[in-house]
């Protein structure tokens, strides 16, 4: 679960300690930390295609076809982090002011923060590889193990890096950033020190010398392609969210950021199961079990519902005294006023651990451009939806999070119909 959800550990850590900072630092990262999730989720999702293709592998017994298609995936994600990189860093000024024209003060943040925070790119989308490796052979638990260690060193560094402890400049936001792109490298290294020790992997020959393979990298594209703009679309459409947030002034985009910080909190389980899901599909079919398949994702589906809401509901229900030891200061009003958000949220997570999960064993059938299909239609409704609540209504805030509600019921009633056809039995690779 920490593993699928490493930037949403970051993105936490980061929302905490700015919330500590101050209001403007507190909005302007939940605009330029949605932003850089989106960044995160493309890399992640470009990597979905080399990881189902890994777990089909070893559903197949066939460990030595598995470091070839680990050096695909990882030859393909450094070169699209390096254009991710030339983006942040050159076209986020432009990209950033269509969004923020009301607040220049945000907008400046979110820069600074984005200045930083670009260079951790390469470190995601390699340990973005490495975690697709072990995800796809079943064995996360370096996973766990790495997650935990980035969290701590991003944690600490952030805390000095703020607020100028241990002898560091205070940077701020920037700081923030900073924080964050150091954490992302530390936990690379050490994930690439246990691989050289780990000598299960020898079977599937990973520290062979990579060679470019474009039927392979083209074979991943096909099924990835389509992850990636549902990722890019679902993520992106959180950046026009608070886009049109941002139109009802700082103080709804504070509110809105702490609702999302508890969302990605709260959100971890299911970027868990979504992740296990993906790799079990993909193995069931590759030993010809494909009735085993919807069953699968239900039992999956129930699971990661009832692990989340064992948090999820003493922390909507009752965030002023459980988020305290997170967000507690002087001034309380934020938390009380985003209460009515909250009540609102336990429906919207309740949809999306169902959600995500049945669209990650779509995935793992290989009917990805399905889903692609699906997604447009969704986030069409969904986009339009909160234009209107927020351009031609006075209806608030909550009715503009009640576009959340709206996606996740079309997303689940799409899938399970798909699921329960049998056009994705042919889908081979």
């Amino acid at each position: 679960m920490l593993g699928s959800a490493a930037q949403n550990v970051i993105a936490l850590s980061d929302a905490v300690l700015l919330y500590h900072k101050g209001e403007v630092e507190f909005a302007a990262i939940g605009f330029a930390g949605v932003f850089y999730i989106t960044i995160a989720a493309i890399g992640y999702s470009f990597s979905r295609g080399g990881q189902i293709i890994i777990a089909r592998r070893m559903g197949e017994q066939r460990p030595g076809a598995v470091g070839h298609a680990f050096h695909t995936m990882l030859i393909f994600e450094w070169a699209l982090a390096l254009l991710m990189w030339l983006f942040m860093r050159y076209a986020t000024p432009w990209f950033f002011q269509l969004f923020l024209d009301h607040s220049p003060e945000i907008y400046l943040k979110s820069l600074e923060y984005i200045h930083y925070r670009a260079f951790g790119v390469f470190f995601s989308y390699g340990g973005i590889a490495l975690i697709s490796l072990y995800s796809g052979i079943a064995r996360p638990g370096i996973i766990l193990v790495d997650t935990i260690i980035l969290a701590i060193v991003n944690l600490v560094l952030n805390y000095a890096l703020i607020f100028g402890e241990f002898g560091l400049p205070a940077m701020g936001i920037g700081g923030s950033g900073l924080a964050s792109s150091i954490a992302e490298g530390v936990a690379f290294v050490v994930f690439v020190v246990y691989m050289l020790f780990d000598k299960k992997t020898a079977p599937m020959r990973v520290f062979t010398w990579p060679r470019f393979d474009w039927p392979l990298t083209r074979q991943q594209l096909n099924l990835a392609l389509p992850v990636v703009a549902n990722a890019a679309v679902g993520q992106g459409s959180w950046v026009f969210f608070f886009g049109m947030v941002e139109n009802y002034g700082a103080r709804a985009l504070a509110i809105s950021n702490l609702a999302r910080t508890v969302y990605l909190l709260l959100s971890i389980p299911m970027w868990g199961f979504s992740s296990g899901v993906n790799t079990l599909v993909s193995n069931l079919i590759g030993q010809g079990r494909h009735g085993e398949v919807l069953s699968a994702a239900w039992k999956t589906g129930k699971f990661c519902w009832a692990v989340t809401m064992i948090v999820a509901v003493p922390v909507l229900l009752f965030p002023g005294k459980l988020l305290y030891p997170l967000l507690g200061k002087s001034d309380m009003s934020l938390i009380g006023e985003t209460q009515p958000v909250f009540h609102l949220l336990l429906l919207i997570i309740s949809l999306a651990t169902v959600g995500v999960v049945f669209m990650n064993a779509l995935a793992g059938t290989g009917a990805t451009w399905f889903g692609l299909k699906l997604q447009a239609v969704t986030v069409m409704v969904y986009l339009g939806y909160i234009f209107f609540i927020t351009n031609y209504t006075q209806l608030g805030l909550q009715w503009v999070w009640m576009s959340e509600v709206l996606y996740w019921a079309i997303m689940i009633s799409m899938v399970l119909y798909y699921l329960r056809t049998e056009h994705w039995h042919a889908m081979e690779f």
